[in-house]
């Protein structure tokens, strides 16, 4: 037995558990790894990770393994998004939007929407608790299903996740990965990025969410605004963005710069809710995500251990005597594989196995190293994909739990494909060819 060939049984059997269970996931991760550690030595092999590999840095001089950076960017997210809730802001605004909409169906669809902009740069899973209550509410005194209007809430938080760097994890992981600010989600060397191809794929799948509310033609009852707590919050995650746009001038190779600025905004988000609200902020701390952070930075470890056994090189030869010198196959394929397991498999571990695999995809066919349409196309078919059943990503899990507690009757998991299905199509196709006539 060969490095590879353990580093391949390994990681087949955490994934294994990956798709089979959504329970221990962190656990089952490390495991692996602990396994990965461990075993070469007992089988007379090359070792596959040492502890040195927790702060390996490439040639770039970023990152090589786990990318602290990220890391530190995803931690920090996580407590500014918790003290925005707080505030009340987003439930203040979505109260706006529905009072000023013509029909209950364009209700819905601006809910929607903001739930989509809220997930822009919060945590996906948030956005869905911030926004559900106020969609189940209107559904309630209109004596209608919330099913739709909670299903559109959790697909629009999952689509803009994808369009900037601090929206959700696989953002962070393909960032990690080419080097990528905040400000190059928007425009990168020379021509639009991803934000761009979400936009268009947000307009095709909006549209059609919009043929199906469209029959919700009852006037909007109107709720009575609920006053924000605080605008500081407010100030402090725009103030974080602010400062994660500059990260270009400041850390180019995207080494340390991202992870302060947003482990600073969360010490003064939290010092804050410490002074408005210490009960809160105890709670804050006492539920903070460690699964999902343990998770993440696991997930980086594993791919660097394929990619130093020479497992993601492999794959991306097979891959390119399948698809020949055909960028286009190439891209479809990309896009329709990452479409079809995202429906039933978290994205984080998928994308960070296939970022570097695309890239040697995309190396092999001639493609520059700027040219991002494989890796977007990854992103894009991976993110979005998640939207088609009620397991493919988080925010969905935690729409459908909720709806099996108020509505268990009008709940199903083909319910969810329904509405899933036509969404993911309509945004995948739309981004895609965005993507590609804009990056080829």
């Amino acid at each position: 037995m060969s490095p590879s060939i353990l580093t391949i049984i390994v990681f087949c059997l955490v994934y294994l558990w990956l798709i089979l269970s959504r329970h221990h996931r962190a656990k089952a991760l490390w495991i692996g790894i602990a396994a990965l550690f461990a075993l070469p030595p007992l089988l007379n092999l090359a070792p596959v990770l040492s502890p040195l590999d927790l702060f390996v840095r490439n040639q770039a001089g970023s990152w090589a393994s786990i990318n602290w950076n990220v890391m530190g960017i995803f931690c920090g997210t996580l407590i500014v998004a918790e003290a925005f809730i707080y505030s009340g802001v987003p439930t203040w605004c979505a109260d706006i939007l529905i009072a000023k909409s013509p029909s209950v169906g364009w209700a819905i669809l601006a809910v929607c929407a903001f739930a989509s902009a809220i997930s822009a740069v919060a945590e996906n899973v948030a956005t869905v608790l911030i926004v559900a209550p106020i969609a189940m509410e209107l559904a309630r005194k209109l004596k209608v299903s919330a099913v739709p209007f909670i299903i559109g809430v959790a697909i629009s938080s999952n689509l803009q996740g994808t369009a900037t760097l601090i929206g959700d994890p696989p953002s962070m992981i393909l960032a990690a990965d080419y080097q990528l600010n905040f400000l190059d989600f928007f425009y990168l060397h020379g021509r639009p990025s991803i934000f761009f191809a979400v936009q268009v794929g947000a307009v095709a799948g909006f549209f059609v969410l919009w043929l199906m509310f469209r029959r919700y033609r009852q006037p909007v009852v109107r709720l009575e605004p609920h006053k924000p707590r605080s605008w500081f919050p407010t100030i402090v995650s725009v103030a974080m963005v602010a400062g994660l746009a500059l990260a270009s001038w400041v850390d180019a190779d995207f080494v340390w710069f991202g992870a302060a600025v947003c482990l600073t905004a969360a010490l003064v988000s939290w010092v804050w809710m410490v002074g408005r609200d210490r009960e809160n902020a105890v709670k804050i701390l006492k539920c903070y995500d460690w699964s999902t952070t343990f998770f993440l930075a696991g997930v980086f470890l594993l791919v660097y251990a394929m990619t130093k056994t020479g497992v993601i090189a492999g794959a991306a030869r097979w891959i390119a005597a399948l698809t020949g010198s055909n960028a286009l196959g190439a891209f479809l394929l990309v896009v329709a594989f990452s479409v079809v397991v995202s429906a039933v498999v978290d994205n984080v571990p998928y994308l960070a196995a296939m970022l570097p695999l695309v890239s040697a995809v995309g190396a092999g066919m001639g493609l520059a190293e700027t040219n991002m349409v494989l890796p977007f196309g990854l992103l894009v078919g991976a993110c979005l994909g998640g939207n088609i059943t009620p397991i493919g990503a988080s925010a969905n899990i935690v729409a459908y739990g909720l709806l099996l507690q108020s509505e268990p009757d009008s709940i199903s998991f083909l319910t969810f494909v329904k509405i899933g299905l036509p969404f993911t199509l309509a945004a995948v196709a739309a981004a895609g060819a965005f993507l590609w006539l804009t990056w080829m």
